[in-house]
């Protein structure tokens, strides 16, 4: 009996001894864990930052090829089936956990640094650098991002809805492995997925509350210590353990909806307020750009000039929703049970991109447009401390006051969500797949992502949450790619048997 429980449980007393073993390094020699996590991070990018471009744009072409194929009209669970949530549900909770925190950190600030400090083939501060800024912008949070979470997803929504097996990565390569998907090999699989998702949403969390602690900081005055981020993440670790804890009706979609209302009215007040005709002709524009030329952004490394530029941004951000895809994509299957694979891939290729177009057209748009001014310098300020600039930024408008604090609710709130979501996804990947799970198993991987996330902190800020992500990402690039040959094999099977 002791034996078949230990192998019901093998994914989690593997992935938690690994995820306390790092906790434990951190916390006693995080000189060793730095220069550990930094020479495997180099290597990774000295000898494999090409394979995250060409895998990122191959999910792309593998997911739209999938919604235009003979494949298109099957549909993620019983033929009868109807969605489980509204239109509006289900795009506010996948955008929510797809994207959240990011929005907000990087909206203002990606495009300023690009445009203090752009590749060195560009002269940085001049229009060239503008266009260049929010093409890049639009590129890093465009339809790769989403054709990535879509491969996993999709295949687990297949996988476990259509062909009735668990809610697993691992149940995804049942084509190829067969039976040994309940053994050691697919204990791997699930292990490595729960590797890359605690990593890969630490990065999130630990983005999320450096800007909290900036915002709180900019209002009020508070002391600028590590120590009290590591607070504000402490608090917000109990507010999400109880949204976990509560599930996902009663928990996510509540909260995805409000935030998502919220981002829109503020997205709407900066619009309205600000150089409107301007910030449409920057959405038009750029949009155009990066259609035109998607295939030369996808592949391009700039090996002759800017190679440094291309792995410290977008092999990064590769490597990060890459990170991110075993969480969203097994939390995005479980809230799309009863869509057609073409409603699920179009509409996820196109609606939550188009906002995020949207979104970085009016808070980096508007940021380029002030940066114009006499005595403005917003981009100096997003290059000495990128979790500061937007609330910098907000100062130029009205209510200021009241926007930062609008800035750092959605920042909670989606702090809460990702953690929550998050939190649910890693308890399932080590249950077997099972929606329902035990409450110690929530209790641990909540606290184990913010723990992750204030050693990371600790050990070095930003770049070691870039690291990080990068590392975590690289074996699950690989399962990844499988994926997308499993779940081939699995359509053309079912294709045969109709």
């Amino acid at each position: 009996m002791v034996r078949d429980y230990l192998r019901r449980e093998a994914v989690f007393f593997v992935s938690s001894a690994i995820i306390l073993f790092f906790i434990a390094i951190g916390a006693a020699r995080p000189d060793l864990l730095d220069a550990l996590s930094s020479a495997i991070h180099t290597a990774i990018l000295d000898h494999f930052s090409w394979l995250y471009l060409i895998s990122s744009f191959f999910f792309l072409l593998f997911a739209v090829g999938l919604a235009l194929s003979k494949f298109g009209t099957i549909k993620l669970g019983h033929d009868a089936e109807r969605p489980q949530y509204s239109f509006f549900g289900w795009i506010a909770m996948l955008f929510a956990a797809g994207m959240g925190i990011g929005l907000l950190f990087w909206g203002v600030s990606e495009p300023l640094i690009h445009y203090l400090q752009s590749p060195p083939f560009l002269t940085p501060e001049t229009p060239a650098a503008a266009e260049f800024a929010m093409t890049y912008a639009f590129f890093h949070w465009g339809i790769h991002p989403w054709a990535i979470y879509t491969v996993v997803s999709l295949s687990i929504a297949y996988f476990s809805f259509r062909r009735g097996m668990p809610a697993l990565i691992s149940s995804c390569l049942y084509p190829v492995l067969g039976g040994r998907i309940y053994g050691p090999a697919g204990n791997l699989v699930d292990v490595l997925a729960v590797f890359a998702t605690v990593f890969g949403t630490a990065t999130s969390l630990g983005f999320g509350a450096l800007q909290i602690h900036s915002g709180f900081t900019h209002l009020y005055g508070i002391s600028s210590a590590i120590s009290v981020t590591i607070g504000l993440i402490i608090i917000a670790t109990a507010l999400f353990m109880a949204s976990a804890i509560l599930g996902v009706e009663k928990g996510v979609q509540i909260l995805s909806k409000i935030n998502i209302i919220l981002a829109c009215a503020l997205l709407l007040f900066l619009l309205a307020l600000g150089p409107t005709p301007y910030l449409f002709n920057i959405f038009s524009s750029t949009l155009g750009g990066y259609i035109n030329n998607i295939i030369d952004l996808s592949l391009q490394s700039y090996p002759f000039a800017g190679n440094e530029w291309s792995r410290e941004w977008t092999v990064f951000y590769w490597a990060w929703w890459i990170s991110w895809s075993p969480f969203v994509g097994l939390f995005i299957a479980r809230i799309s049970r009863g869509r057609t694979i073409r409603e699920f891939v179009l509409t996820v290729l196109t609606v939550p991109p188009l906002f995020t177009f949207l979104w970085f057209s009016v808070f980096g748009g508007s940021a380029l447009y002030l940066e114009q001014m006499p005595g403005v310098d917003l981009a100096a300020i997003a290059g000495n401390d990128v979790s500061f600039v937007l609330f910098v930024f907000l100062e130029h408008y009205p209510f200021s006051a009241l926007l930062s604090l609008i800035a750092i609710f959605l920042l909670i709130v989606f702090f809460i969500t990702s953690a929550d979501s998050a939190t649910v996804v890693l308890s399932s990947l080590t249950s077997g797949g099972s929606m329902i799970v035990p409450l110690y198993k929530k209790v641990f991987w909540a606290l184990a992502l913010s723990t992750v996330a204030i050693i990371l902190l600790i050990t070095g800020g930003l770049s070691a949450l870039q690291v990080m992500a990068i590392m975590a990402a690289f074996p699950f690039m690989i399962v990844m790619i499988l994926l997308c040959y499993t779940l081939t094999i699995g359509l053309a099977q079912e294709s045969v048997r109709q």
